[in-house]
């Protein structure tokens, strides 16, 4: 199309009015956007098109059309040619880069919601845009890396201690060398000094180590993470050694749910109804002394009958009770890795619609913006936990040398 150099407004409109065309606003935009690139090139070269001037410096010599993005769809854009020199719009058009700026964030918006690729195609092109490839999607998220570097790498120091921390993994598939390969996604949450969950940190790993745990943990620990009290988890072994290596002063929790699970495994279909009530009945009981108590019923229950679950049981006592030396008004909020199942969640239902990740840049840019926007929305929210029970939870009784309890600091008495 070539642009016109005169345009009568009146006749313009009158004209598209009366043919109450679908296009309309698309059609008025375009024959405006080109007025004014034609009337724009005339000042480039000092004169007016097709007339004569001894002030012009150059001649026009045709158009060359590009597509532009906008909210009501693609338009083409005829931008004039010069004989001599260059002219191109730099306040309309980016180089290589056309879309409007307010369309890169709402491709962003809908990456982040999870919305596939596919239907993000569908949807743009209801909008009356036909020239947004995939690859064009995949670029403009990029732009999310620079925020998802600032949250991955941020220091901890300032927010701590955290108190209580959880760890898990995800799998994810990404495609490498020419093949699909599950990836591993370790997160870390905690709660802060003001008694709030934070996502602490994640990495992306080829698989779920001790190597990949240990240098997960020693990253958290070089941001500033302190004050570690106690740490929730699966039994995974890489990740209970590298919780013992890089977090010497803390406990560790196992999870109560994915304890049950593995507690089933070496019981009987028909006795796990009964075993699997007494379990929970352990954890159903107010103060520690209870606790233990219960706990040793369900180990009488179990000795003569299943000895296969009463040793299960037996050697992971400790493990599965460690919530108990913590005040009882928090115990739910340590004694399993639930809240981290539903942040799982969150991630899954984001990046199921993708489906498989073309690299792992991507999986640690969308999760990683996921993770971001969650601790934000955990900061506005409510607390975790009270901050009076959070302190109580930072006191440590030791035995003084006149046999009498003495309440410290766990970080003055970490060596004792």
């Amino acid at each position: 199309m070539t642009a016109p150099h005169i345009v009568d407004p009146a006749g313009l409109l009158s004209e598209a009015l009366g043919d109450a065309s679908p296009d309309l606003l698309r059609s008025l935009l375009q024959t405006m956007i080109n007025a004014l690139l034609s009337a724009d090139a005339d000042a480039v070269v000092g004169a007016e098109w097709g007339k004569p001037s001894p002030d012009r410096t150059a001649q026009r010599n045709g158009y060359r059309h590009r597509d532009l993005d906008t909210r009501v769809g693609t338009i083409d854009v005829a931008v004039p040619k010069l004989r001599q020199g260059t002219y191109f719009p730099e306040w309309l058009l980016e180089r290589r880069k056309r879309a409007e700026a307010a369309m890169i964030t709402v491709i962003a918006d809908c990456y982040l919601a999870g919305v596939s690729t596919r239907r993000m195609d569908k949807l743009v092109k209801t909008l009356g845009i036909h020239s947004l490839s995939k690859s064009q999607v995949s670029r403009m998220a990029a732009e999310l890396d620079e925020h998802v570097a600032q949250f991955r790498h941020r220091p901890l120091g300032d927010a701590g201690p955290f108190t209580f921390v959880a760890a898990d993994a995800l799998t994810i598939k990404v495609r490498e060398g020419g093949r699909v390969i599950n990836a591993v996604v370790l997160v870390a949450t905690g709660v802060n000094a003001d008694g709030r969950r934070e996502v602490l940190g994640l990495r992306v790993a080829t698989s779920e180590t001790g190597a990949a745990w240990n240098s997960f943990f020693a990253d958290l620990v070089a941001r500033g993470l302190t004050g570690v009290r106690l740490v929730t988890s699966d039994a995974h072994q890489g990740l209970v050694a590298a919780i013992a290596a890089n977090l010497p002063g803390a406990a560790w929790q196992r999870c109560r749910t994915h304890y049950a699970a593995n507690l089933m495994s070496v019981c009987p279909k028909s006795m796990w109804p009964a075993v699997k009530a007494m379990l929970h009945s352990v954890y159903d009981q107010p103060d520690e002394g209870s606790v233990h108590a219960q706990f040793d019923r369900l180990l009488d229950y179990v000795e003569d009958k299943l000895p296969a679950a009463f040793e299960h049981l037996d050697t992971a006592r400790a493990d599965i009770l460690a919530f108990t030396t913590f005040p009882d008004g928090l115990w739910q909020q340590i004694w399993s890795n639930n809240p981290n199942e539903r942040l799982n969640r969150e991630i899954r239902r984001r990046t199921d619609s993708v489906g498989i990740f073309p690299n792992r840049d991507a999986i640690t840019r969308l999760v990683g913006a996921v993770l971001a926007e969650q601790t934000d929305e955990w900061a506005e929210g409510r607390r975790y936990l009270g901050i009076d029970i959070l302190a109580k939870s930072r006191l440590t009784l030791l035995p003084n040398t006149e046999n009498e309890n003495e309440v410290t600091e766990p970080a003055l008495a970490l060596s004792a």
